[in-house]
């Protein structure tokens, strides 16, 4: 057996174990799931998780970093579409929504177990956060400064819109009436209303 071999299983059983975790803190949540609960999703022993993580919360930690750096990563995308701020932040918000419904189940743990981590890992989602909120602030600035939006307060549009598409983690369903698509380009449409740009 080759050291390589080793390497992807053990990162097969690490994926494994996440998505494991995935599905306990969705259904019980951080506080009530168990580490047996999250072994037991794997078809681990409870100690088998110990060999691959150091704790629940760093599970959760792993989730979380995860979920953060690729909303960054989508809205860093979306800005970087369009020298436009309503076409950047059309695609921002569009992207961002469709994220959340697509994912909804991991979204509502990244948005809603933050408490649970770690006072060091909690600092680190919350400068993730600050850079994610800084981008779109910094789209509704931009417009406002070009004339194309009209709002009085960057700050609270960018609250307000990351709100939106947060929320959607919460009440989307695979099962409901409305696409990720449809969804996001109405809450598209809305963000230009939300900052004043012209119709």
């Amino acid at each position: 057996m080759t050291e390589t071999t080793d390497v992807s299983r053990a990162d097969a059983t690490r994926a494994r174990l996440l998505e494991a975790a995935v599905t306990a803190f969705a259904e019980k949540g951080f506080h009530g799931t168990t580490t047996r609960d999250i072994a037991a999703g794997a078809g681990m022993s409870p100690a088998a998780l110990y060999v691959h993580h150091r704790s629940k919360e760093e599970l959760l930690y792993l989730i979380s970093r995860n979920g953060h750096a690729r909303t960054l990563a989508l809205i860093r995308a979306g800005v970087a579409s369009s020298d436009d701020p309503a076409q950047q932040l059309r695609t921002v918000v569009h992207d961002f929504a469709v994220q959340h419904a697509r994912g909804h189940t991991v979204g509502r743990i990244v948005n809603y177990e933050l408490t649970a981590l770690s006072p060091e890992h909690l600092r680190e989602m919350r400068e993730i956060r600050h850079q994610i909120d800084q981008e779109i602030r910094q789209v509704i600035e931009a417009g406002v400064a070009a004339g194309a939006f009209d709002t009085s307060d960057p700050r609270m549009a960018t609250v307000a819109l990351l709100s939106l598409g947060i929320d959607i983690a919460r009440w989307y369903t695979d099962e409901g009436n409305w696409t990720p698509e449809s969804i996001a380009d109405h809450y598209a449409d809305l963000a230009l209303r939300i900052v004043g740009a012209p119709r």
